[in-house]
């Protein structure tokens, strides 16, 4: 093995920014569909929990650890959401232009981008796309202010809890990770055909977009060659 070398050309990585959110509202078939532009999305601040070590003694010593199961969850904020996303938030509309609150809250898939850089092509090295599945939200706060001489746009911000779901294989997760610079551009295309949705050449028609669970997104890319 040879000899390390620190922070080469090329090599000193970071990842920023997000973007191209989508939300996946869940059908009454547990699929995620209908897939909807999340414009003014902020932020999602990822944060697992659980997988905390139990010690077990015996014969005077530590005999082993084990770990908790892992859950994840996250924190979104946004300028604002889809339409789509307030029946999810626990609203309904009683009629046109009358929205009510206190009311059963949806399950829902999430998608977004983040960006991989380095110190040869900054951002344009490469992204991360981010799959989320069985997500929920608890009632967030929202703070509404006079407007004033520095006035400030309200951010959004909601908790959100996850549920796993089945890979083959696998134990059940609720994130799925791609990275272009692995899965090169071939298989990403393929994959955001399905996320984001497709336009038949000069025609509106095309395929919905819509939120694969993680078995059809490894057929999906499988079937890619090249």
């Amino acid at each position: 093995m040879a000899k390390l070398v620190w922070d080469n050309a090329g090599e000193r990585y970071y990842e920023t920014g997000i973007d191209h959110g989508v939300l996946y509202p869940r059908d009454n078939a547990g699929a995620y569909t209908g897939g909807v532009a999340w414009n003014g999305l902020t932020s999602v601040s990822e944060s697992p929990s659980g997988a905390e070590p139990t010690d077990l003694w015996a014969d005077n010593i530590k005999y082993l650890s084990i770990r908790s199961a892992e859950d994840f969850g996250a924190t979104v904020e946004a300028y604002t959401y889809p339409d789509e996303f307030a029946v999810l938030d626990g609203s309904a509309e009683l009629t046109d232009g009358v929205i009510i609150g206190q009311q059963t809250r949806g399950t829902f898939g999430l998608c977004y981008r983040t960006r991989k850089g380095n110190d040869v092509k900054f951002e344009e090295y490469g992204y991360k796309l981010h799959l989320i599945y069985g997500c929920s939200v608890s009632p967030s706060e929202k703070s509404y202010q006079t407007i004033n001489d520095s006035p400030e746009a309200i951010t959004f911000s909601w908790e959100m809890t996850t549920t796993p779901v089945n890979v083959t294989g696998f134990k059940p997760t609720a994130t799925l990770i791609l990275d272009s610079n692995k899965l090169g551009k071939a298989k990403m295309d393929a994959i955001e055909a399905v996320l984001y949705g497709t336009n038949a050449e000069g025609s509106d028609e095309g395929t919905d977009p819509r939120l694969p669970l993680p078995d059809e997104v490894l057929t999906i890319l499988n079937g890619v060659t090249g």
